[in-house]
């Protein structure tokens, strides 16, 4: 249930490259032909020494990183020259501020692209769900009803509480669940997606909800584990304690 931050560690392990590699397609030279990052070399490529090894081996992590974001048409020569000009000191077509800012706008395109049909999949279902009788709905967009009302306190968002869940995707699919582990879970009410920080604030000890999160309370367009980008998030949650506080 913690936030994540999607391919956070691998940003910064490849940061001195990737922010050139896409960054510096705005300005492609004319005459330049854009392949797809799994294009083959036209001649074939003999490993010599463990510095080859290891150069091959950065383009490896490279790639899969591209392919695992959905990215399907980059410009290799462009790659090729901006690590070149990085390497051998050489004047560069973008600052690192300026390649950071188009690294992420391309990232974030890229992965709402892959999250599209999920964001419309739950916009429609929580159009609908918000009619239905029981349902309410907050500013923010957080949709909840009411399994049964407790009578205790209601946390603060610098308070730790302990719960029972279970969480679901909208086809039904299970991602998680407490009961099913046998033991509830202990965590800070405001360490959680933003669903959850919200809801449980409004959850009086005792207290069992149902929660209907929309994804940018959730994990947005990045997703999580199980979770696929966009998605519209389903919760059962009971409230049993709010930690270091009596009832």
């Amino acid at each position: 249930m913690k936030k994540t931050v999607i391919a956070a560690c691998l940003f910064c392990a490849i940061s001195a490259s990737a922010q050139v590699k896409k960054a510096v397609a705005p300005k492609t030279p004319a005459g330049t032909t854009k392949t797809s990052v799994a294009s083959k070399p036209a001649t074939s490529t003999t490993l010599k020494n463990l510095n080859d090894s290891a150069s091959y081996a950065m383009g490896i992590s490279f790639a899969n990183f591209y392919v695992q974001q959905g990215f399907s048409n980059i410009n290799v020569a462009l790659v090729n020259k901006a690590i070149d000009d990085v390497i051998g000191k050489k004047k560069v077509l973008l600052s690192n501020e300026e390649a950071n800012m188009i690294m992420m706008k391309y990232v974030n395109q890229a992965q709402e692209a892959k999250a599209k049909g999920n964001i419309e999949a739950g916009e429609k279902f929580l159009a609908q769900n918000k009619t239905k009788p029981g349902v309410k709905t907050t500013e923010s967009g957080l949709q909840y009803e009411v399994i049964k009302e407790g009578t205790g306190a209601k946390p603060l968002a610098t308070d730790t509480v302990t719960v029972h869940y279970a969480g679901t995707l909208l086809n039904g699919e299970e991602f998680d669940n407490s009961y099913k582990r046998g033991e509830p879970i202990s965590l800070p009410v405001n360490g959680v997606i933003r669903g959850w920080t919200e809801a449980l604030q409004l959850m009086p000890l005792g207290s069992k909800y149902k929660l209907y999160i929309p994804y940018q309370l959730g994990y947005g367009t990045q997703g999580a584990g199980a979770i696929p980008p966009g998605s519209v998030l389903i919760f059962e949650v009971e409230l049993l304690k709010i930690n270091d506080k009596s009832s």
